[in-house]
């Protein structure tokens, strides 16, 4: 091909030292090909093109394929009978070659300008009979509900990566809210939480915060706004492609008798979302369970529409936000964050279904906590 020239074996243009090593396992690696080859011959195809963050970084085991966090993958992968065949731009291929590849995962390149699905295309060696002439690849998005299928369930390497990063992002919660005084701004508060995360090597997806003025907002970007007497912060950070998920809230007062009740109210309504997070359960009736719960525990029978109720996790913020068309069928090893919220309060933390029930990733022994049947959680850290 004109376009698309394959890398040489050595990292193009290497660095002298290696500021990262790809985190992908050679176990989980092959799992996730099979699982993918699985699907291709369910389909009767050949070849498949992965085109999404999600699906690039659940595919290459944590390899970063973003330059800018709003926008496209800088690399498509091709999947054919015969091997995996990565494409990204010419600019890109020492780094990714030195630091994201795993192996086994041939490289390729085209220009800066150049299209990388058309080349990623291209470049597989499955052809329609005696022509020469590629096939054409499977389209991602025509096989969206098999590949998320395939992502549900953590291998052994991703569920440790998942859980240190989890472990580390509640720690950071409780560093940075435990400074915060009535007079830090929003933005302030959420300035320091990005700086944390990117020194732990994540990038921060979502930053939200509200002080007490603005806490009717359930998607509160930041501000200049002080915190006042109570706030709530957020962060969805992403590293080696899998997003961890945390809400925490601070107080600087003994809070209201309304507020404490609404939160050990939320606490019970996230306890029943638990109990009915169990294999085999699909998502649609979960979501029935959750609007139920809102009713049993006070908060009415419209409380579910005034923000999504959050759903399966790993290599995407949520995968797919759970709602009644969604009948995803819950599996064991399965990542989750459910956020229950009422006015004034919410509830949010990263688990992962086990054989022993659900765990929870984003925790972080220093906060405060309490135990909601039979699970610690958390509350609002009172300074």
């Amino acid at each position: 091909m004109s376009q698309t020239t394959a890398a040489a074996a050595a990292p193009l243009l290497a660095p002298a030292t290696v500021g990262r090593t790809a985190p992908a396992s050679p176990t989980d690696r092959a799992t996730k090909r099979r699982r993918v080859l699985d699907i291709l011959d369910a389909r009767g195809e050949d070849s498949l093109l992965l085109t999404t963050h999600t699906a690039l970084t659940w595919y290459l085991d944590g390899g970063r394929v973003h330059i800018s966090l709003a926008g496209d993958p800088i690399a498509a992968l091709l999947v054919d009978r015969d091997g995996d065949h990565l494409v990204t731009f010419n600019n890109e291929a020492a780094r990714i070659a030195a630091e994201e590849l795993p192996p086994g995962v041939s490289l390729h390149t085209v220009q800066w300008y150049g299209n990388l699905h058309e080349a990623a295309a291209a470049v597989g060696h499955s052809s329609g009979g005696n022509t020469g002439t590629a096939a054409t690849p499977l389209a991602e998005a025509a096989v969206a509900n098999e590949l998320r299928a395939a992502r549900q369930q953590l291998l052994p390497g991703e569920s440790t990566r998942y859980a240190h990063l989890s472990a580390e992002l509640a720690g950071i919660m409780t560093d940075v809210l435990s400074t915060a005084r009535p007079d830090t701004t929003e933005f302030e508060l959420v300035s320091a939480l990005a700086g944390r995360v990117v020194a732990a090597g994540a990038e921060p997806l979502v930053l939200l915060c509200n002080g007490s003025s603005r806490s009717g907002f359930r998607h509160p970007l930041a501000t200049h706004a002080p915190l006042g007497r109570r706030a709530m912060a957020v962060v969805c950070a992403r590293r080696d492609g899998l997003v961890s998920n945390i809400t925490r809230w601070v107080r600087f007062d003994a809070g209201t008798s309304e507020e404490l009740d609404a939160e050990a109210r939320i606490a019970a309504v996230e306890a029943d979302i638990f109990d009915a997070t169990v294999p085999g359960t699909r998502l649609d009736r979960i979501f029935a369970e959750i609007k139920a719960s809102y009713v049993r525990h006070g908060f009415g029978a419209e409380q579910w529409e005034q923000h999504h109720q959050g759903g399966p996790a790993g290599y995407a913020g949520r995968d797919p936000r759970v709602t009644a068309a969604a009948t995803d069928t819950v599996v064991l090893n399965q990542p989750f964050t459910w956020n229950p919220s009422g006015p004034g309060v919410k509830i949010e933390d990263t688990v992962q279904l086990t054989e022993s029930g659900l765990t929870v990733l984003t925790v972080d022994d220093r906060w405060p906590t309490t135990t909601v049947n039979g699970l610690k959680r958390p509350v609002t850290l009172q300074l």
